[in-house]
């Protein structure tokens, strides 16, 4: 078919503006917005793959690190169905990689233009060889919750990151101007406070219940416990959850009454709906295995939903906006 059009030969230039796929971006276009939703997606799910190993018992189904046995990098058939989920989610670690390499090489030409969005990537890739060596501590110490419950700390902090990589991408570089009053900008605080005490005490109500990670057969007939009384643990629990919320309204009814955008007070809002409704469920009706990951992802969720909470009270300068270049 015969192309239409002026042509390089005619003396007109290719349009530079829409780059092959190949090439690294200079600026923001969809592809760097499109990884740094995947970058976003993969820390969620990871977080539910690793509840998923944590509720089917399945935390020793490799028992040592960084081979799935003494002899075998993968899992055997003697090893079941608790080898295969193990070692399954240790292979979504590579996907996670491949990501955050493809993500670091999409801002990795915007290092002076944009340097947040290629400070939030390095601190993607740099953080995943440390998660995995916390993740094989979990193991060679037969899941020992405080490291188990690092472990999670570290899943919902690259959520932070990820979701922030998410925003910046999509709005541009932090500007000076703040859109809400000193007042407002308190609460914020206040909730991300609370959000921590929240997820913190939630890790430690975790490590405290039935759900050990490991068979007692599989643990040498002992199963690793934090020795808190589970029961308090869950009323503990409750109590800066409920602050979370109710400082959550007063963010929602504050930004009706400033006339400024609300729509991510109450995203929060309705995560910690959710959030509440399903752990009051789990409670009880004595922890079954789907609440407590449903339960696990949502407070992945929830740490999104207020880092985009956070951000949204600063403007930003608008996505094809560029900071001067830093001198050398």
């Amino acid at each position: 078919m015969t192309r239409v059009g002026p042509t390089v030969e005619q003396g007109v230039q290719p349009d530079t503006r829409n780059p092959r796929w190949w090439s690294l971006p200079r600026a923001v276009d969809r592809r760097v917005i499109w990884l740094a939703w995947a970058s976003f997606v993969v820390e969620v799910v990871l977080i539910g793959t690793g509840g998923l190993v944590r509720l089917t018992a399945s935390g020793l189904g490799c028992p040592t690190w960084p081979k799935c046995t003494a002899e075998s990098l993968v899992s055997t058939p003697e090893m079941g169905v608790h080898g295969v989920i193990e070692f399954g989610n240790r292979l979504l670690t590579f996907v996670l990689v491949v990501v955050a390499i493809a993500m670091f090489l999409a801002v990795v030409r915007m290092r002076r233009t944009r340097p947040e969005l290629f400070w939030l990537a390095f601190a993607q890739g740099i953080a995943i060889p440390v998660q995995a060596v916390i993740g094989g501590l979990s193991v060679l110490t037969n899941l020992n919750p405080f490291v188990v419950g690092l472990h999670f700390v570290v899943s919902t902090t690259l959520v932070a990151v990820t979701a922030t990589l998410v925003y910046r991408s999509m709005n541009g570089p932090r500007a000076a101007a703040r859109l809400v009053p000193a007042w407002y900008t308190g609460v914020v605080r206040g909730t991300v406070a609370a959000t921590a005490v929240t997820v913190l005490v939630g890790i430690l109500t975790t490590g405290s219940g039935p759900h050990a990670g490991a068979d007692e057969a599989v643990d040498g007939g002992r199963l690793h416990r934090t020795g808190f009384d589970p029961q308090l643990m869950e009323h503990l629990h409750a109590v800066p959850a409920y602050v979370l919320f109710g400082l959550t309204l007063v963010l929602v009814v504050g930004a009706v009454l400033l006339r400024t955008s609300s729509r991510w007070a109450l995203l929060l809002l309705v995560v910690e709906f959710v959030q509440i409704a399903v752990g009051l469920t789990q409670a009880r009706t004595g922890l079954p295995v789907g609440l407590v990951g449903t339960h696990m992802v949502l407070a992945g969720l929830l740490v999104g939903a207020v880092t985009v909470l956070v951000l949204s009270t600063r403007a930003s300068a608008g996505r094809s906006a560029h900071r001067e270049p830093v001198a050398a």
